[in-house]
């Protein structure tokens, strides 16, 4: 098999898992009296997402070959990720949910950066289409997504109530 099949193969599976944690946290989240924010954002990343994973299946093609270093980027992309994942918890979720009362946590890459899976997932969107030499689809994906995401951080700011840029614990 194609080394690009198995890639999108293995980071569809894992955006799935993640998803599925996610949704789990969030149910998880609301029965604790949280409200999940700017609702109508999730179909627009949920989408940007699908369609970058399959321009690389439909406009990449199966024998482009592969740059092993970004691979191993993205790699390391996606230790960072599980270190987010780990360091929020049961907090981390895919969509906007606030836990009112409950303060921003402190711990891991949250103690030096304000959004740092935001971070990881612009270096995933313009990484992964580089590693087999799309530079076109990273280039329209990165603008893309920095749309959604200065979209979303705004909205997230906003259903934080304005917390400081310092965090609290």
């Amino acid at each position: 098999m194609p080394p690009l099949y198995v890639v999108l193969g293995v980071v569809a599976l894992q955006r799935a898992c993640e998803v599925a944690y996610a949704a789990r946290n969030t149910r998880a989240l609301l029965r604790r009296g949280a409200f999940e924010a700017a609702a109508m954002q999730y179909p627009f990343i949920v989408a940007l997402h699908a369609a970058w994973l399959l321009s690389m299946l439909f406009f990449v093609p199966a024998t482009a070959p592969v740059n092993w270093y970004l691979i191993g980027l993205y790699g390391a992309l996606q230790v960072l990720r599980l270190w987010i994942i780990l360091s929020l918890g049961e907090r981390w979720t895919t969509r906007i949910v606030v836990l009112p009362g409950a303060s921003l946590v402190r711990r891991g890459p949250y103690r030096v950066m304000r959004h740092p899976n935001y971070a990881v997932v612009a270096l995933e969107i313009a990484t992964l289409p580089c590693a087999f030499g799309a530079y076109a689809i990273a280039a329209t994906f990165t603008v893309l997504n920095a749309a959604l995401l200065w979209w979303r951080i705004t909205a997230e700011e906003r259903a934080l109530g304005g917390f400081p840029h310092r965090v609290r614990e």
